[in-house]
């Protein structure tokens, strides 16, 4: 079975930076387009940043040229780089494959952005 576990998250300033982690296993993780994905209470879940298994990226227009996605197949990791965080980037965060997503999902990690 897939096992999704995200990491990183915290409380950070306005401007401030984080650099998530997404550990995976039970898979050939090299071969998956992955995904950071995140949700606001209240919100619907929403794709972030994805990468291909040749590393190839694509970003959510509210988030380009802030945060990077990238991939380490030797550590079966995926990480997603925040930088000049906003408070609307306040969400839980999670990864998952892109296209046709994993049926279970990891607990996420919260990123709260606050003065």
């Amino acid at each position: 079975q897939v096992q999704l576990v995200e990491s990183g998250g915290g409380l950070v300033q306005p401007g401030g930076s984080l650099r998530l982690s997404c550990a995976v296993s039970g898979t050939i993780f090299s071969i998956w387009t992955m995904g950071w994905y995140r949700q606001a209470p209240g919100k619907q879940r929403e794709l972030v940043a994805g990468i291909t298994s040749g590393g190839s990226t694509n970003y959510a227009d509210s988030v380009k040229g802030r945060f990077t996605i990238s991939r380490d197949n030797a550590k079966n990791t995926v990480n997603l780089q925040m930088n000049n965080l906003k408070p609307e980037d306040t969400a839980a965060y999670y990864c998952n494959k892109m296209t046709s997503t994993w049926d279970s999902w990891g607990q996420g990690t919260q990123v709260t952005v606050s003065s």
